[in-house]
């Protein structure tokens, strides 16, 4: 659809409400029965929603018609039980075919409910659809959340930026930093130096306290807040998942048709998503949390790697990181200079930041300290 932006790569904060602010003017949500879907050369036809149209021979019902994102057909394949490998390949190359297959399924079972996520286009043309979802899915919207995690974060009062912000067709990112809340990891960064700029970590030791805020829009992923801390040499970042705060999206379902949220259910739900803000404050943006991770990771992070290739492949087939990752990685490590499993951790975080792909990129940064762990005990 002509002038919607769908994502976007370390973008500000402003930058990011604009691209939020303008798809939540265009959301169409809309729960309905699978009778009512129809696929129509590759589109898919809501019927029912829109307004009524007159011809000559008579008013016919409305309908919308939208165009599915890829993982919007991931979404279809999947409630649809069709093979997703197999259902690209016919939008690519047979879209009669695409149509026949996901309308026999449709219409297996006609009172399956289903909630379709989209954007209305506003010259009435084909809009988009973006995720074909259960109808028990609770929405908690990317702008909501944004605007509800920075009000707790003043409510804390901590100083903090926003060091970077991404957006996918299936996740949106924020990475909030505390500079003023850092501390010094000389064991962990003392051989190390940035293949960016090739800065010691010994001359720049400090690491900040900070975390991710996640949410998806599309059924990828629960609302999240993941403690993440960062490198100061290289903006390095080492997120510890294990302690992220969870906001799982399921509910009640939801009546048939378009989506409407009452002011109480969305003021209930932004409300929870403040106040786990604010204990994400309290609990990561804390010097004894910062010093005590810190010293978890020195742990395991001096163990000496002695066969870089093999020891990195081991990481790689553990993790399922791709060939292209996998070569990255290496480099990094090689640019880096530590030779321990601290220096795995790095090369895999450094990597990550290169990656042009936001939701790849925060994956691999994710496996960082899973990867340093399976260094140091495959080399042990």
């Amino acid at each position: 659809m002509p002038g919607t932006i769908l994502t976007t790569r370390n973008a500000t904060v402003a930058d990011l409400v604009a691209v939020l602010q303008a798809q939540h003017a265009a959301k169409l949500d809309v729960v309905t029965p699978a009778c009512h879907l129809v696929a129509d050369n590759g589109h898919l036809r809501l019927i029912g929603v829109g307004e009524p149209q007159l011809t000559p021979d008579g008013v016919t019902v409305g309908e919308t018609v939208l165009r599915p994102t890829a993982v919007a057909d991931a979404g279809i394949a999947e409630k649809l039980g069709i093979p997703l490998p197999y259902l690209r390949r016919l939008r690519a190359e047979q879209l009669g075919l695409y149509d026949a297959n996901v309308n026999t399924w449709l219409a297996d079972d006609p009172d399956r409910r289903f909630l379709v996520r989209g954007l209305h286009n506003p010259d009435g043309g084909t809009g988009i659809a973006r995720a074909l979802l259960s109808d028990s899915y609770r929405m908690v919207d990317n702008l909501d959340v944004l605007m509800a995690v920075l009000e707790g974060v003043r409510a804390a009062g901590v100083p903090v930026d926003i060091a970077g912000c991404d957006l996918t067709e299936r996740r949106m990112y924020v990475r909030v930093r505390a500079p003023g809340i850092g501390e010094y990891a000389p064991e962990l960064l003392g051989d190390y130096r940035s293949p960016f700029t090739g800065a010691r970590g010994a001359d720049n030791p400090l690491v900040f306290a900070g975390f991710v805020v996640s949410n998806s829009e599309t059924g990828h992923g629960s609302f999240a807040l993941t403690p993440q801390l960062t490198v100061q040499v290289c903006d390095n970042g080492m997120t510890i998942t294990r302690d992220a705060l969870r906001e799982v999206h399921l509910g009640g379902r939801l009546a048939d048709g378009v989506v409407r949220w009452s002011s109480d259910t969305q003021d209930a739900l932004l409300g929870l998503v403040v106040k786990q803000a604010r204990d994400a404050v309290t609990t990561f943006l804390d010097r004894e949390y910062v010093r005590a991770k810190l010293a978890e990771i020195a742990r395991q992070a001096g163990v000496p790697i002695r066969d870089p290739q093999a020891t990195l492949e081991h990481v790689g087939k553990a993790l399922r990181f791709t060939a292209e990752q996998q070569a990255t990685i290496l480099a990094h490590f090689v640019q880096g200079g530590d030779v321990t499993s601290g220096g795995v951790l790095h090369a895999v975080t450094s990597a990550a930041q290169t990656l042009e792909d936001a939701d790849a990129a925060h994956d691999l940064e994710r496996a960082g300290l899973r990867a340093m762990a399976l260094a140091a005990a495959h080399a042990a």
